[in-house]
C-alpha cells in the first residue's frame, strides 16, 4: 500500500464516533456516518487508514457496477473474508435481498466489543435497488444500532450521497456526515515538503487528490515532477482524471466534448457552443447543467453592485483543469513513451495556463484570509461581455449582489517579475471602469514575486498557504500578514 497523506481532522471525526460507539448507551451503541467526496479525493483510503489505525475488527465492502443479486454474494464473500469473529459463518452464505444480506451481517459482528462494517460505493448499490435507503434504515434501526458496531457509508456522486440524509429521506437524522475535500494547499506544502511558491504551483496541477501527492517525491519542484510523471503512462498524474472521466461522462459524448471545450479555456456559452457545433444547444444547455451538477463545471456570475447574466464557466478542480487540456490530448504520446512532447506543450503554455488556473484558488484563499477591509463580505471577480474591464479581485460586503465595494485586486503570478508600476497603472484604470468602485477604493495584488510599488496591499503565496491553516496554528515563517510589501 502507498504512503498515505496525513489527515488528521477527518481521522479525528471518525475516531470520535468510534468512541461513541465504544461509549455508546445501553441497548443502542451503533452509530453510522455517510461519507462523501468527489471522485479520487481519497474516501476509500482515508476509511480503510481508520479502520487500519482503529485496530477493532472490520469488513470492507467495494461496491461494483452489476446486478443487486451480484452485490450481495461479493458484500458476504467480504465480510467471509474480513477479520470479524463471524467471518466462518458468511463463508459460502447467500442471501436473497439486501435485508437478509444485512442481517446475516449483523450476526457475525461482535456483541461486546467495537466493529466496523464499511459500504464504499453507495450510489452504486441505489442506483440497483433504489429500496435499499429503506432496508438501511430498518436494518439500523432493528439490529446494527443494537450493536457497537460503526456503519460507513462512502460515495462520490454527491447529489446522490447528500439526498440521502435530506428531510423525509428514511436515513435522514440517522448518520453522522463526513465530507473529505481535496488536500488544502496547506496540506500539499506539508505533505511535499515545497515552500509556499511551489505548494500552489503544486496544489494547481494535482487538484490536492492525495493519489497524485502520494506519489510526489518530497521537494520536487513542479516542473521536474512533471517530467517524471508524463513520462508513466500509469503515474497518478495520468491516470488520475482518465478515472474521474470514465466514472462521470464514460456514456454520455456530449457532455464531454462540452467539458473538453470548457478545459480548452472556452469560457462563455457561445464560445463554448461554437467549439462543439455537433452538440445542439438544446443539448449545450443540458450538457452544461450537468456538468455544473456534478460539480466538474463551476458557473461564475461577476461580483459587483449591480445584477449581471454574464456567466463564464470553468472546470471546477484544478486537477482536471490541468489535464483536460494537457494530458488528455497527448495520451497517444505519453502511452509511446513520448513524454517529453507532453512536456514540452506544458511548458509552452505554462505561465498563461498557471496564471488563469490560479485565480479561483487565490479567491478562495482571500474568503478564508482575516485582515482584508473592514466590511468584506465576498470576494469575486468582475467582468463584462466585452471584457473591459476584466478584473480579478473584487470585494464586496455582500454576494451575489453587494452594496458596496471593498477591495478590488489583481493576480500576477509571474516568476520574472514583481506586482510593479506598469500593473498598478493597470488596475486603477480597471477599477475606475466598475461601478461603485471609487478611486478611494483599496487595491490589492496577489503576486507570487513579490512588488515594487507601496501603493497596494500585497497578498505573497505564503499568505494564500497560511489561509488554510487550522486557526489556531501559526502561520509558517515565510507567510507574512497581507500589507507587507516586499
Amino acid at each position: 500500500m502507498g504512503r498515505f497523506i496525513e489527515r488528521a481532522a477527518e481521522l479525528g471525526r471518525l475516531q470520535r464516533v468510534l468512541a461513541k460507539v465504544e461509549s455508546g448507551r445501553a441497548g443502542r451503541p451503533g452509530r453510522a456516518v455517510l461519507v462523501r467526496g468527489a471522485r479520487q479525493v481519497g474516501k476509500s483510503r482515508l476509511v480503510e487508514e481508520f479502520a487500519r489505525r482503529a485496530g477493532v475488527p472490520y469488513v470492507f465492502y467495494s461496491a461494483a457496477r452489476g446486478a443487486p443479486d451480484r452485490q450481495i454474494r461479493d458484500f458476504l464473500s467480504a465480510g467471509a473474508a474480513s477479520g470479524l469473529p463471524g467471518a466462518s459463518s458468511l463463508a459460502g452464505r447467500s442471501a436473497g435481498s439486501w435485508e437478509e444480506a444485512l442481517e446475516t451481517m449483523a450476526d457475525a459482528v461482535p456483541r461486546d466489543s467495537p466493529s466496523l462494517v464499511v459500504l464504499d460505493g453507495l450510489p452504486l448499490l441505489l442506483a440497483g435497488d433504489p429500496g435499499l435507503e429503506g432496508t438501511l434504515q430498518v436494518v439500523f434501526a432493528r439490529e446494527l444500532s443494537r450493536r457497537p458496531v460503526m456503519l460507513v457509508l462512502i460515495g462520490s456522486d454527491l447529489a446522490v450521497m447528500e439526498a440521502v440524509n435530506q428531510p423525509g429521506r428514511p436515513f435522514y437524522m440517522r448518520a453522522a456526515e463526513l465530507v473529505v475535500h481535496p488536500l488544502t494547499p496547506a496540506e500539499v506544502a506539508t505533505a511535499l515538503e515545497l515552500p509556499a511558491t511551489e505548494a500552489v504551483d503544486a496544489h494547481l496541477v494535482s487538484g490536492g487528490l492525495p493519489m497524485i501527492c502520494a506519489s510526489w517525491p518530497d521537494g520536487l519542484a513542479v516542473r521536474e515532477y512533471l517530467r517524471l510523471a508524463l513520462d508513466d503512462p500509469a503515474s497518478a498524474l495520468v491516470v488520475a482524471g482518465e478515472r474521474v472521466l470514465a466514472a462521470e461522462l464514460a456514456p454520455d459524448a456530449q457532455a464531454r466534448a462540452v467539458l473538453d471545450a470548457v478545459g480548452a479555456g472556452l469560457r462563455t456559452h457561445s464560445a463554448i457552443g461554437r467549439a462543439v457545433p455537433e452538440v445542439p444547444r438544446a443539448s449545450l444547455n443540458r450538457a452544461l447543467q450537468l456538468l455544473v451538477d456534478r460539480r466538474l463545471v463551476a458557473a461564475d456570475l461577476p461580483l459587483g453592485t449591480r445584477p449581471s447574466r454574464e456567466t463564464r464557466y470553468r472546470v471546477a478542480g484544478t486537477h482536471l483543469g490541468f489535464w483536460l487540456p494537457f494530458v488528455g490530448p497527448r495520451l497517444p504520446e505519453i502511452e509511446r513513451g513520448r513524454g517529453d512532447l507532453a512536456l514540452a506543450r506544458v511548458l509552452r503554455s505554462w505561465d498563461a495556463w498557471r496564471g488563469a488556473a490560479v485565480t479561483p484558488l487565490v479567491r478562495e484563499s482571500l474568503r478564508r484570509m482575516p485582515g482584508l477591509p473592514r466590511g468584506t463580505g465576498e470576494i469575486g471577480g468582475y467582468w463584462t461581455r466585452t471584457g473591459d474591464p476584466e478584473i480579478d479581485i473584487v470585494g464586496t460586503d455582500r454576494g451575489p449582489v453587494g452594496e458596496r465595494i471593498t477591495l478590488v485586486g489583481a493576480v500576477t503570478w509571474r516568476e520574472d517579475r514583481p506586482f510593479d508600476r506598469h500593473d498598478l497603472s493597470e488596475l486603477i484604470v480597471r477599477r475606475s471602469k466598475l461601478p461603485g468602485a471609487g478611486a478611494g477604493v483599496p487595491l490589492l495584488a496577489v503576486s507570487r514575486s513579490g512588488t515594487t510599488t507601496a501603493e497596494v496591499t500585497l497578498v505573497t503565496p505564503g499568505d494564500l498557504v497560511a489561509a488554510w491553516l487550522p486557526r489556531e496554528s501559526p502561520p509558517p515563517g515565510s507567510a507574512r500578514p497581507p500589507g507587507t510589501a516586499g
